[in-house]
């Protein structure tokens, strides 16, 4: 028997197709139409963002994440340490040669042990983990990872990849979604969580690419970067036992990232790390 209930879903199928095509392909052709070269890497990137863009993003934003944190410090000695090893990295670098304007802030949370880049050079480390920090060599590699976020231009390409994929999940939403089956909805949940673990994925890889350059870095600027370790077992040692597995973070675990930040050091000096290097 005929059923107009079904024929009328059946029917309508056609359309929403049609349109879930458009937007999945207006998505990667506007994705695939934003490549740019890292002026400092040499790679070829993917960003929403040319670096005039990055740096006022970076300066419009840093005042908010200041405030989120307490403030910026009021411990001058402790800032002025943080802002010279901060340009010296910089200035002794490959990173200086990228457009970017570095300034370097201590943030007044001393509950919060972490570091933050935003997009054109403005980084940032809250006091909770600058007190952990028995070395100038270990704060090289906190803010080296930072300053490897900025180079990596990893702000600018997440955006372009979040644009993306909201693209590609809102196609495939429009696509198994029909209006006359509640039952359907649900198959937008499931597309929704499948494009967040995407955007966490990408976001560990950012974070082993910064580990990867901070090694350079630091080694480029006269720090010894296997300082980089520690600070790792201090990440470690702050994190607890409570932390969620990696394949739901955007962070990889510390442990994969020591095994990474080893075969850095390795590759960048395999006859071993030379002396007179700060430690």
């Amino acid at each position: 028997m005929f059923n107009r209930g079904d024929g009328g879903r059946r029917g309508g199928c056609g359309p929403r197709l049609l349109i879930a095509l458009l937007l999945a392909g207006f998505a990667l052709f506007r994705y695939f139409g934003s490549s740019q070269t890292n002026p400092v890497t040499g790679e070829k990137q993917r960003v929403a963002l040319d670096p005039r863009q990055e740096i006022a993003l970076g300066l419009q934003s840093a005042p908010q994440l200041a405030q989120q944190h307490g403030g910026l410090s009021q411990n001058a000695a402790r800032q002025r340490l943080v802002n010279q090893v901060g340009q010296q990295l910089v200035q002794n670098s490959e990173a200086g040669r990228g457009p970017y304007q570095f300034e370097f802030h201590l943030l007044a949370d001393r509950n919060t042990v972490n570091a933050f880049a935003l997009p054109g050079g403005q980084v940032f480390i809250t006091e909770a983990l600058a007190g952990r920090l028995d070395t100038e060599a270990e704060l090289a590699g906190v803010l080296g990872h930072e300053i490897g976020h900025v180079v990596g231009r990893h702000g600018a390409e997440h955006l372009a990849k979040q644009a993306l994929t909201q693209g590609l999940t809102g196609a495939a939403s429009v696509a198994v979604i029909d209006p006359n089956d509640p039952r359907t909805y649900r198959n937008a949940a499931v597309v929704a969580a499948i494009g967040s673990l995407v955007n966490m994925k990408f976001g560990r890889d950012d974070e082993l690419e910064s580990d990867r350059l901070g090694v350079k870095y630091m080694a480029q600027a006269g720090y010894d970067p296997r300082a980089m370790l520690r600070v790792m077992q201090v990440l470690k040692a702050a994190g607890g036992g409570g932390r969620q597995p990696e394949f739901f973070s955007t962070h990889p675990n510390p442990e994969n990232r020591l095994q990474r930040i080893e075969q850095a050091i390795r590759e960048l000096f395999p006859n071993g790390i030379p002396q007179g290097l700060e430690r």
